[in-house]
């Protein structure tokens, strides 16, 4: 079991940036591969970028891609999601995310935060 907490959510100008991050505590958060997905209401969770185990490698949603950068430090147990040039639309709910590496579900999440962009 894993239990993710997300932070660093809140009301930021376009243009702007933020750095949200995810706790994680329980079992090994090293052993896991982690991403970020966000939610607009009445809307399905979207991706948005992942992490492998170790960092070694990484993948953004089209969207975001160059806007955002997704890191782990694995003794602090925190995943991080660094936001630049924020646009309005990417006013959601942010989760993070982890799974075992060997299947391609996503078994552990947090709770989310907000992230609004004001135009």
């Amino acid at each position: 079991q894993v239990l993710l907490a997300e932070s660093g959510g809140g009301l930021v100008q376009a243009g702007g940036s933020l750095r949200l991050s995810c706790l994680a505590s329980g079992r090994s958060f090293s052993r896991y591969a982690m991403g970020w997905f966000r939610q607009v209401p009445g809307k399905e969770r979207l991706f948005v970028a992942a992490i492998s185990r170790f960092g070694t490698s990484t993948n953004y949603a089209d969207s975001v891609k160059g806007r955002f950068s997704i890191s782990r430090d694995d003794a602090k147990n925190t995943l991080y999601l660094q936001m630049s040039s924020l646009k309005p639309e990417d006013t959601a709910v942010y989760y993070c995310a982890g799974r075992d590496p060997s299947s391609s579900i996503y078994t552990y999440w947090g709770q989310g935060t907000q992230v609004t962009v004001s135009s």
